[in-house]
């Protein structure tokens, strides 16, 4: 199955000149889905995986499930103040302003091996600040999986030195 046909275009969404990727629509096809998540787990072969870190929203969709079938805990990244224990905390700079995302300070024990998932890797801003997360919790970065990769933002060079692998690029 070709996923690419899984994935709605909606041009202009959410301003115009933009044009997004909706993963929902791969999401509700069980056969997408499990190839989405097969393709990953296959790309993780042979590593000691200790926990997935997924960042709000999608990243929970994909993330529990590479979880799951890594046999790993999942750690839930969020925004400011949706954690109801004590977090540590990343803050990073978007094209007008900033946003913030928080783990559980208990949630990474220092040198464990952590896989960063999302849907997206665009201009790689919230994925570097999952990654700071991790690392400031004491986790080993072992890979950075994302379902689909807008190269023409250029992500993956603020992930330069980091595993970094997106099943479908655009």
């Amino acid at each position: 199955m070709d996923l690419k046909d899984t994935i709605r275009t909606i041009p202009d969404f959410p301003k115009p000149g933009i044009i997004f990727r909706d993963v929902t629509t791969l999401f509700k096809q069980p056969q997408a889905y499990k190839q989405l998540i097969d393709g990953m787990v296959t790309s993780l072969a042979g590593r000691q995986i200790d926990l997935v870190v997924g960042p709000e929203a999608r990243g929970f969709v994909i993330g529990s499930a590479l979880a799951y079938a890594l046999g790993a805990g999942f750690v839930l990244a969020r925004k400011p103040g949706k954690l109801p224990c004590e977090t540590i905390r990343y803050e990073y700079a978007l094209e007008y302003g900033s946003d913030a995302l928080e783990i559980h300070a208990d949630s990474i024990t220092p040198g464990q091996s952590v896989v960063l998932v999302d849907d997206l890797l665009a201009t790689g801003g919230t994925a570097l600040a999952t990654i700071r997360l991790i690392e400031q919790a004491g986790g080993k970065v072992a890979a950075a999986r994302f379902a689909i990769e807008l190269c023409d933002l250029n992500g993956r060079e603020r992930l330069r030195g980091y595993d970094v692998e997106a099943v479908l690029q655009y």
